[in-house]
């Protein structure tokens, strides 16, 4: 599968789903000052999408969890757990989380889904190589929806 490119913001982008990049989720979301994505979501969306990924508990790295999407216009957010407990992502990390970000999002139903470049941003890997293992990624799939690849526009 092949995903449209575009550059702008992931909370603008006309889909059901976005996808999130978020940690492991061990640490307390009302502990940490969300940055980049999930700063942007919990600044326009309301804090009730992390409240729901709070009672998820632990996720393991590169799983996926759906929650609404607050006061944003879509049906879900797909949150990843795209880095480690030492904050960093890895080519494995942003695998794995496109996977099961895929699978979530066909499970749930969802004819479109929008991600940001995962691991590029706190998880400080290298954008351009994100992007290559995120395509890579889906080409390995064949999922009925469509996905869009935000590259966000500074």
């Amino acid at each position: 599968m092949q995903a449209t490119i575009v550059e702008g913001d992931l909370l603008e982008q006309p889909v059901e789903a976005i996808v999130n990049a978020w940690n492991r989720n061990i640490i307390p979301w009302w502990l940490l000052l969300p940055q980049g994505v999930s700063g942007a979501i919990k600044k326009r969306g309301g804090l009730a999408p992390f409240r729901e990924l709070a009672r998820h508990g632990p996720i393991p790295l590169g799983g996926a969890v759906a929650t609404s999407a607050g006061r944003l216009p879509f049906k879900r957010i797909i949150h990843v757990a795209g880095i480690n407990m030492w904050w960093r992502a890895s080519e494995r990390s942003i695998r794995d989380s496109v996977a099961n970000a895929m699978q979530l999002a066909t499970q749930e139903k969802l004819a479109s889904l929008a991600m940001p470049l995962l691991g590029s941003g706190s998880g400080g890997f290298n954008p351009e190589r994100a992007r290559s293992i995120i395509e890579d990624a889906l080409d390995q799939r064949d999922d009925p929806l469509a996905v869009t690849l935000v590259i966000y526009a500074r």
